[in-house]
């Protein structure tokens, strides 16, 4: 405490320093620690100044300290005169009061020691006492028993009996057992002589431990057989009070064994086999009632005193039903009928397999309580059964099905339409859609594969993606009276259908996992959104090969634009006043394409491709009218210049000047052209603003024709 308050005492230093005093008070006070801290506040200069100035601190406290308790430090070495002597003078009696002190320890231990030995001799005669008393009891027990039971004395002059004798003797006597009173009587006299054996089991002859076992033997050959007598009588009375001598001796797992040896076996031995199963006429599934109609015909009063059901059973510790009948029946099936377990036949398989837990979740219910479900669950041999169930080789083996099929029809070339007319168009993506509808049909979908089904219809979708874009990098050959284009438009409403149906698949897959958590089908919701968002991504692609392909039929056409000059100079034509041959030739395809389509796909999506497909022919028209615009108004100033150098008659420029000229008349075609394009445009329902550079196509006509009136003029 004292050194506590001298730490506690320390002066204050100057506020702006880097550190506090506090820092001096941690024990155990650490040099690197305290540099290592400070490091981060200051640098070691700044801490080198701080420490000074801290020192001058403690300095001037030191100084004012000693000068505060000066008298004290002067008057110390008076106060400590004769205190030498005094210490002598209490050592003698210090000496002596230490010796008085041990001899009294001595004593007590001396006491101590003796009081206990007295004790653990009394114990040990207590205990003797004991014994003897236990022995003497077990010694009149023992008699008592053999006399209930029949048994030769000991001091009988029979010879020995060998191991068959016994067994004889055994049996003989069991089955002269009148009842179950003597039983209960026996049995509550074994229990009372265990007990008092255990407290004298060191001193009890071997003869009479011989003695013991063979009573022990007798009333358990007894209490079976009176077991399995009550057992075929249905006598409920003997069976409730059988079940209670066993429990009382400890031997439920005896009764269990023996119930399963005496009467499941045997029970069972015709029902589970080849043969019944062939020639049951609902095959597995009547094989399984059989099995379980024997826990009616033969168990219903056991399950009635030991199962856990509404009220504690009558006898507890007895579990028939997972520790009897289950092991033979499972055993009986892994051994008598291993066909159902054979993954080859897939169709087999899964039939056996849904019977299987059919039959399994009718044998919980026939469980007391959830308790005794667990139980089962945990048994070694329901965990082996669940293991011979090959659900990988079933799951490889449906697999290779639904993605061979499918592989099948994406490997079919040309992609030819679908042949059925049904919702889907083409033929890889009917067997996309159904290959994911096949993993969740209730005749092939298994909830133990849930994760793998729910993979294999992820993947199959995300196969369909990938052969959208082989599709559309594919080169294309005309076969089969299919075209490109209409294979491409298929694809796009083909997808736009299946994403359209994610939702419909989601309602399947709720409906087969209604036991699964919502977490799990929000997992799932997600994956398919993902997957249909990804697939809607692939229609923009698709929509520009539609474009292309339009475009691409109409595109060469547009090079007659090039040959409108070569029409009217020196031809000495009429003014125009139709359009050319090469529009209708230009908008042919695009025509074609809206009669051909505009009942199949929505006015909404076709009058955004022959936006898109307009667009793009307009800005190649463009570029071709310009051109010819730009190469006509350079011939005509260079043959202007050229007349204007030959000609210096102004009444004969003038002249020139009043008339329509070649170049007057291309331009004129020109913008007939334009107009006429743009009108047939606007006739599919197109908006000329929504056409990219028609309205730049339309105004550079339009300038053309201003410029050769102001020429004119």
């Amino acid at each position: 405490m004292d050194l506590e308050k001298d730490t506690h005492s320390l002066p204050d230093g100057p506020k702006d320093l880097c550190f506090s005093k506090y820092d001096f008070m941690k024990t155990p006070f650490s040099v690197d620690e305290f540099l290592q801290n400070q490091r981060k506040n200051a640098n070691l200069e700044t801490m080198r100044d701080d420490l000074g100035v801290y020192l001058k601190v403690l300095r001037s406290s030191m100084i004012e300290l000693i000068n505060k308790d000066y008298a004290d430090f002067v008057n110390l070495s008076s106060n400590l005169i004769g205190l030498d002597k005094a210490i002598t003078r209490i050592q003698v009696p210090l000496g002596q009061l230490k010796e008085e002190v041990w001899q009294v320890k001595s004593n007590l231990d001396e006491a101590i020691a003796e009081v206990s030995a007295c004790l653990e001799k009394q114990r040990f005669l207590q205990k003797t006492k004991r014994s003897l008393h236990s022995l003497s009891y077990v010694q009149q027990s023992l008699l008592n028993l053999s006399s209930l039971l029949n048994l030769p004395s000991r001091d009988s002059k029979s010879p020995d009996l060998d191991n068959d004798g016994k067994e004889q003797l055994i049996q003989k006597k069991a089955d002269d057992l009148p009842g179950a009173d003597l039983v209960e009587r026996v049995a509550s006299e074994l229990n009372q002589l265990h007990f008092q054996m255990s407290h004298c089991k060191n001193i009890v002859s071997e003869e009479s431990t011989e003695r013991l076992s063979l009573i022990k033997s007798v009333l358990m050959k007894g209490l079976d057989k009176l077991f399995l007598q009550s057992i075929q009588k249905s006598d409920v009375t003997t069976i409730k009070r059988s079940l209670c001598v066993y429990e009382s001796l400890g031997k439920e797992r005896e009764a269990e064994d023996l119930f399963r040896k005496q009467v499941v076996a045997k029970g069972l031995h015709h029902v589970i086999s080849e043969t019944s199963l062939q020639s049951n006429p609902t095959g597995l599934k009547g094989v399984y009632r059989e099995i379980l109609n024997f826990i009616d015909n033969n168990m219903k009063d056991l399950l009635e005193f030991t199962s856990h059901k509404e009220r504690p059973p009558a006898v507890s510790g007895f579990y028939f039903l997972v520790n009897s009948y289950w092991p033979e029946v499972e055993l009986r099936l892994e051994l008598h009928m291993p066909s159902i377990f054979a993954p080859g036949n897939p169709d087999s398989f899964f039939q056996n397999f849904s019977e299987t837990q059919a039959f399994l979740t009718e044998l919980e219910q026939k469980c007391g309580s959830q308790a005794d479900v667990r139980r089962l669950h945990q048994h070694p041999q329901y965990i082996s059964f669940l293991q011979l169930w090959n659900l990988p080789v079933y799951f490889q083996i449906r697999f290779q099905e639904i993605g061979g099929s499918l592989e099948t029809a994406i490997f079919q070339w040309p992609k030819n339409i679908n042949s059925n007319n049904g919702q889907f168009k083409l033929t890889a993506t009917v067997a996309a859609w159904s290959a994911a509808q096949m993993c969740w049909n209730p005749n092939i979908f298994l909830h133990q594969l849930t994760h793998r089904f729910w993979k294999l219809t992820l993947q199959i979708f995300a196969r369909y993606y990938s052969w959208t874009g082989e599709a559309l990098r594919e080169k294309w050959t005309a076969e089969n009276g299919v075209t490109r284009l209409s294979f491409l438009v298929w694809l796009f409403c083909d997808i736009k259908l299946i994403a359209g149906h994610m939702p419909e698949m989601i309602d399947v897959v709720s409906n087969r996992l209604e036991n699964s958590t919502k977490l799990n089908m929000d997992h799932f919701k997600v994956s398919l959104q993902e997957t249909s968002d990804q697939l809607l991504s692939r229609l923009p692609a698709v929509t520009e090969r539609i474009v292309s392909e339009v475009t691409g039929v109409s595109g060469p056409s547009l090079r007659q634009v090039n040959d409108i000059p070569r029409l009217f100079r020196r031809t000495n034509r009429d003014i125009p006043n139709k359009p050319c041959s090469y529009v209708n030739i230009l908008l042919a395809p695009l025509l074609d394409f809206f009669h051909t389509y505009e009942n199949i796909v929505s006015s909404v999506q076709l009058k955004e491709w022959l936006t898109l497909i307009c667009s793009s022919i307009t800005c190649q028209y463009y570029i071709c009218v310009s051109d010819v615009l730009t190469s006509v108004q350079k011939t005509e100033e260079s043959l202007r210049r050229l007349k204007k150098m030959r000609e210096r008659n102004t009444q004969a420029a003038l002249g020139e000047g009043r008339g329509h000229t070649d170049d007057d008349k291309i331009r004129m075609q020109l913008a007939i052209d334009v107009n006429s394009f743009t009108a047939e445009i606007e006739k599919l329902g197109v908006e000329r603003n929504n056409v990219e550079r028609l309205i730049d196509l339309t105004a550079l006509v339009q300038n053309a024709i201003q410029f050769q009136s102001q020429t004119q003029s």
